[in-house]
């Protein structure tokens, strides 16, 4: 099975954390990459998720992440 790759466009990095939005709360979910690959949320390597903020007025929550290498 190959690694699952950073959902930026242009990136062929390895993702290594999940983002998933949550909507009715406006809070974006950064956490460890998930098991399977979710259809509505976006995989990313460790620099995307590093550099990553929310929507303006929104809520970012990072579950279970420790310092991100780039």
């Amino acid at each position: 099975m190959s690694a699952r790759r950073c959902s930026r466009v242009g990136c062929d990095d390895e993702a290594i954390a999940t983002l998933t939005y949550v909507y009715a709360d406006q809070m974006a979910v950064l956490g460890p990459l998930s098991t399977e690959p979710e259809p509505h949320s976006y995989d990313l390597c460790a620099r995307h998720a590093e550099r990553t903020a929310p929507p303006r007025g929104w809520l970012m929550t990072r579950v279970g992440m420790r310092q991100l290498q780039a």
